[in-house]
């Protein structure tokens, strides 16, 4: 069976964070195994607190994995300190693992940062670098790059300006906004702009999208589809999950 490795923060509510990749992996057919990089408090509502891991708790959740198992796709999440960062990207180096899909979570639905400064600069200069695909949302690749995106030709300036880092191919998420009824991703990969557009539906708040996403395409990429086959399928997913979505509490939805 294809595994998958994630390496993300756990929302113990579960629609974000490990457990939505984890649900999102098997459900695609493929063996999720994990490392939490922070227990975080919180629900439907809001982020309350955490409790970051240190590098060596998570490289000692990490080696015994890796060690056993063959992976064939890994995705990064909640990365919340510049220690976990560096050791993130360590790890891939030192055991060749497949290039991750680096979802770079910055600021949960709720509004709350999950990243501190240190941790954003090094995210960018050490784990860009090795990724397959960075997957920001509008206002991440925002803070990426300094740009302000309001249409599809922001949304490429971002992916350019993100390229520029190192990483290898870029997707900005626009799933967010709604643009004359559309949801809009742009990937940029090879040099070559690719659109992915689906009906955008206004549900109300939704929490875990990003999650989904990067975990799906992850999943994809580990059963051999292309980054463009991997990244379709994947809308495909989150937009069937979000359509799906059941309000559980009192805050954003869980898809």
């Amino acid at each position: 069976m294809t595994v998958v490795l994630t390496i993300a923060g756990l929302d113990p509510s579960g629609g974000a964070g490990i457990v939505a990749d984890i649900k999102t992996i098997a459900a695609l057919g493929c063996f999720p195994a994990a490392a939490i990089t922070s227990i975080t408090f919180q629900n439907t509502v809001g982020v309350f607190g955490a409790e970051h891991q240190g590098p060596e708790t998570l490289r000692s959740q990490v080696l015994p994995v890796v060690q056993d198992l063959s992976v064939a796709a890994a995705k990064t999440g909640m990365l919340p300190t510049a220690e976990i960062v560096a050791e993130v990207a360590r790890l891939f180096a030192e055991q060749n693992l497949p290039a991750p899909v680096v979802d770079p979570v910055v600021v949960a639905t709720s509004g709350d940062v999950l990243i501190d400064d240190d941790a954003f600069q090094i995210l960018k200069a050490k784990l860009f670098p090795l990724a397959r695909v960075v997957t920001p949302n509008i206002p991440e690749a925002e803070k990426l790059t300094g740009l302000s995106i309001r249409n599809e030709a922001g949304m490429r300036r971002a992916a350019e300006a993100i390229h520029s880092l190192g990483a290898r191919a870029v997707l900005v998420k626009g799933g967010h906004r709604s643009v004359n009824g559309v949801a809009l991703d742009v990937l940029l990969s090879d040099g070559t702009f690719t659109e992915f557009r689906s009906e955008y539906l206004d549900v109300g708040e939704v929490h875990g999208s990003g999650c989904t996403l990067s975990a799906a395409i992850a999943a994809g990429l580990g059963k051999g589809l292309t980054l463009e086959a991997a990244v379709g399928a994947a809308k495909k997913y989150v937009t069937d999950a979000i359509r799906n979505s059941t309000r559980i509490g009192h805050g954003a939805k869980p898809i």
